[in-house]
């Protein structure tokens, strides 16, 4: 019979270990029956090459097993894990790992049992790159934006871990009588305490941290179509560029795409933060300009317009819903003093319409090198294109190409740089199609890419039945400060007007 003192042993060791997240270790089977392929899992992190500083890549073996282990090998040491048909890595020792591992593979064996029989799976590789990434990204958590748009919320994650905050949520503010939707979130090089997002219907206007200090600011003016939308701060001043945008949406009947967005008008203008002052950069008639954002010198603003001139015999938003797949958009630049804040002519940095296809979101790269940009069929809205992908130009050569690696047969759409230029974090609808992930993809020394990650959860199961899309995916080098009661509170004040100031 067991004694009293070692039963209080064992639980004293039992609770320890609980406590100090004591890991058992699997042995591997000593029999088993080699196949001659990969193992399914998901979310599919083979042959990936991820940052030294990201979350565990927990993942699930999809072999119909309920018993599955995997080996790993990193140098000269090795570790088994498994609990189910899950591969789940304690924080600590996946640390270690990494450490172990930079600039290096990280060998991964998996074996399932299946009907009392072992399977050994060809084995994959990890390469853990020498470079870092920011440790923190943002996003909106939206469901399908036709069924319920005002249940939103804007978060931040630490990828480095498991952490996730709301920076704020839309529901906060909002009753059974009155709602609002946010949007566009942004920040001034990656750091927080110059940023803003803005807010439609009630209690709408844009919300902009300057310094750590909130305010809110109505833009509208009867000189400009909306207040700003889609935001790029620019890099040193207190300015931000928007797009003023008249936006509406329409669906498919027979189209394999649910849904069609697009501007019937679109300008852009810059805001003086400081002065809150308004001014038009470009308002053609005939142009639809979109999507700004800045080199990293902060001399150069980019941004998509489409040429499309009405025929004037039914309603703007009519005719555009008739003549959808005609919009195309290309990419520009003008030149920027900051001094005077003037912009040059426009120039033509990627004719997307002389191929038959539309270019929107560009982005460059911190080094000021490459430029990125989603390419679809048409429109600007290319998160909703199932053909759309990612492309980047080599502004030194002027050659583009797809983006290797990082696309799939499926929706690709908004993208960022991370700080450091070596990742890049894409929206996608690979996994279903149907809701929008992030994907992280490293980007060499050579200009290429490589084969693009999915975000990792702690449970690996966690994006198969979270039905929420992941929206403008951001990398930032630090967290939001400001909490999201401090954001509610200015969100129902009175917004500041302000003044316009012309072209």
């Amino acid at each position: 019979m067991m004694k009293t003192k070692d039963i209080i042993t064992i639980i004293a060791i039992s609770l320890i270990c609980i406590l100090s997240g004591c890991t058992s270790h699997p042995s591997v089977p000593e029999t088993f029956r080699k196949e001659n392929r990969g193992p399914k899992i998901y979310p599919d992190y083979k042959g990936v090459t991820i940052p030294y500083n990201i979350a565990p890549l927990n993942f699930a073996v999809k072999e119909n097993s309920d018993h599955c282990i995997a080996r790993i090998t990193y140098g000269d040491k090795q570790q088994t894990y498994g609990k189910g048909y899950k591969i789940l890595f304690p924080e600590k020792e996946w640390k270690e790992i990494l450490a172990s591992a930079k600039g290096k593979d990280i060998k991964v064996e998996i074996f399932a049992e299946k009907e009392g029989q072992w399977q050994a799976y060809s084995p994959f590789c990890i390469h853990v790159a020498e470079e870092e990434i920011d440790s923190y990204i943002s996003y909106r958590v939206i469901p399908p934006s036709y069924v319920a748009y005002e249940k939103l919320s804007i978060n931040q994650r630490n990828i480095t871990n498991f952490e996730e905050k709301e920076i704020y949520n839309n529901m906060m503010v909002s009753n059974e009588k009155d709602g609002q939707c946010i949007n566009c979130h942004s920040y001034q090089n990656y750091k927080t305490d110059n940023m803003q997002f803005h807010m439609r219907q009630s209690y709408g206007g844009t919300i902009i941290v300057n310094n750590g200090k909130l305010k809110k600011v109505d833009m509208k003016s009867d000189s400009t179509l909306s207040a700003g939308v889609y935001p790029a701060w620019h890099p040193t001043e207190k300015l931000i560029a928007y797009s003023t945008n008249l936006t509406g949406q329409s669906f498919h009947t027979k189209d394999v795409a649910k849904i069609e967005v697009q501007d019937t008008r679109s300008d852009l203008i810059l805001y003086d933060i400081e002065k809150n002052e308004v001014s038009t950069i470009c308002a053609d008639e005939d142009e639809f300009e979109v999507f700004p954002t800045w080199s990293p010198d902060g001399k150069t603003l980019y941004y998509s317009s489409a040429h499309f001139e009405y025929k004037d015999t039914i309603a703007e938003e009519t005719e555009l819903i008739q003549r959808y797949r005609e919009v195309k958009y290309d990419i520009y630049r003008r030149s920027f003093d900051a001094t005077t804040k003037t912009f040059g002519k426009r120039e033509l940095v990627f004719s997307a319409s002389s191929l038959n296809k539309s270019a929107t979101l560009p982005r460059i790269s911190p080094d000021g090198h490459y430029l990125l940009f989603a390419m679809g069929d048409h429109g600007c809205f290319h998160i909703w294109h199932p053909e759309a992908d990612i492309y980047i130009t080599d502004l030194k050569t002027m050659k583009t190409r797809k983006l290797e690696n990082a696309n799939s047969n499926k929706a690709e759409s908004y993208h960022s740089w991370s700080s450091n230029g070596h990742w890049i974090i894409i929206s996608s609808r690979r996994d279903d199609g149907n809701f929008t992930r992030p994907f992280i993809a490293y980007f060499d020394k050579n200009g290429h890419a490589h084969k693009a990650f999915e975000v990792p959860q702690k449970d690996p199961d966690f994006y198969t039945y979270y039905l929420y899309s992941y929206n403008i995916p951001e990398f930032m080098v630090e967290p939001v400060k400001t909490t999201p009661q401090e954001f509610a509170s200015t969100a129902k004040s009175n917004a500041v007007k302000a003044t316009y100031k012309g072209k």
